[in-house]
C-alpha cells in the first residue's frame, strides 16, 4: 500500500500533460484520484490522451483513478465534480489546480496587440477555474481541518515567457495562493503555488520539434526538463510532510523541494533551480 493509501486527490486538467503525470505520482502513492479534464475520446484532441486512460493508468500504478468530464470553465460541472466527491468519500486531501487554456500559437514570438483577444481564456481557465475549484474543495477541506490545496505555475510569475497574458495569469495564481494561505491557516489546510520549469509535455516535445531554436533558451532548454511525473512526485512528498503548513503561502521552486524532500525525477536526477537565471518567488511561507 502506498503511503497516500485512504487519501482523496483531484488532479485538474489531466487528459495529459503535467496534470497526467501528477495523476500518476499520486496514484503510485497509493491515493484515490479524481482525473478531471474534457477530452473522454481517443483522437478528439490535437494531442493525444483521454481522462480515461489517465485514470486506467493511475490504476495500474496502485491507486484509483476516478475519471469525470470537466470543463473547468463551466461553473456547473465544476460544483458536480465536487458535490459527487463529498457524495462518493465523504472528504478530499489534495486539490492539484492544473488546468489551463493554453493556446495554440502562445509560443509565436509576437506582441499581445497582435494576438487574438480569445488569449484572455487563459484568465478565465488558469486563473478563475482555480479560484472556483478551490473555493468548493475548501467547503469540504475545513470541517475536516486538513487538505492541501496545490496551484501549478512557474518563474513566468516574475520573468517574462510568452506573452503577457501568460505572465499575468501565473503572477495572479502565485498571489491567490498565498492569500487563500492567510484564511486557511486557522483550519489547518495548506495553500502553495508550485513554480514548475520546462516540463515534457505532449505539447512541449510537439514544440521542441517543429522550432529546434527553442533549444538554446534557458526558458525551453531540454538539458533542465524533467519527466510529467516530476511535479507529481515533489506534490506527493508535500501530501506526506506531517509539517506541511510550515509551507503554506509560499510560492515554491519544485526542483528545490525535490532536494529537501529527496524527491528524484524518474531517471533519477533532480532537475537544477533555475532561480539565478529566471528569478525568485515573491512570496515566502506565511
Amino acid at each position: 500500500m502506498g503511503s497516500l493509501s485512504g487519501k482523496i486527490a483531484v488532479v485538474t486538467g489531466a487528459s495529459r500533460g503535467i496534470g497526467k503525470g501528477v495523476a500518476l505520482a499520486l496514484g503510485e502513492e497509493g491515493a484515490t484520484v479524481y482525473v478531471t479534464g474534457r477530452t473522454v475520446s481517443p483522437g478528439s484532441a490535437p494531442l493525444p490522451g483521454t481522462i480515461g486512460q489517465t485514470a486506467a493508468e493511475v490504476d495500474r500504478r496502485g491507486g484509483k483513478g476516478i475519471a469525470v468530464q470537466v470543463d473547468h470553465g463551466n461553473d456547473d460541472q465544476v460544483a458536480s465534480l465536487f458535490a459527487q466527491i463529498r457524495q462518493e468519500q465523504g472528504r478530499l486531501d489534495i486539490l492539484v489546480n492544473n488546468a489551463f487554456a493554453l493556446p495554440e500559437d502562445l509560443t509565436e514570438p509576437k506582441p499581445f496587440w497582435e494576438k487574438p483577444l480569445l488569449y484572455w481564456q487563459m484568465v478565465d481557465v488558469g486563473v478563475r477555474s482555480n479560484y472556483i475549484a478551490a473555493w468548493h474543495a475548501a467547503r469540504i477541506m475545513v470541517p475536516q481541518k486538513s487538505g492541501l490545496i496545490v496551484a501549478t505555475s512557474g518563474y513566468t510569475g516574475v520573468r517574462y515567457t510568452y506573452g503577457v497574458v501568460f505572465g499575468t495569469c501565473k503572477a495572479a495564481v502565485d498571489r491567490m495562493a498565498r492569500d487563500m494561505a492567510i484564511e486557511l491557516r486557522p483550519h489547518n489546510v495548506a495553500s502553495i503555488s508550485l513554480w514548475l520549469g520546462l516540463t515534457f509535455t505532449e505539447r512541449a516535445q510537439r514544440a521542441l520539434k517543429e522550432h529546434p531554436e527553442m533549444s538554446s533558451q534557458t526558458v525551453t532548454n531540454p538539458d533542465v526538463a524533467t519527466s510529467i511525473e516530476f511535479p507529481g512526485r515533489v506534490i506527493a512528498a508535500l501530501a506526506k510532510d506531517p509539517d506541511i503548513m510550515k509551507q503554506s503561502g509560499g510560492t515554491h521552486i519544485a526542483a528545490e523541494l525535490a532536494q529537501r524532500y529527496g524527491v528524484t525525477d524518474i531517471d533519477g536526477k533532480v532537475p537544477p533551480s533555475l532561480r539565478a537565471q529566471r528569478g525568485s518567488p515573491l512570496y515566502a511561507p506565511i
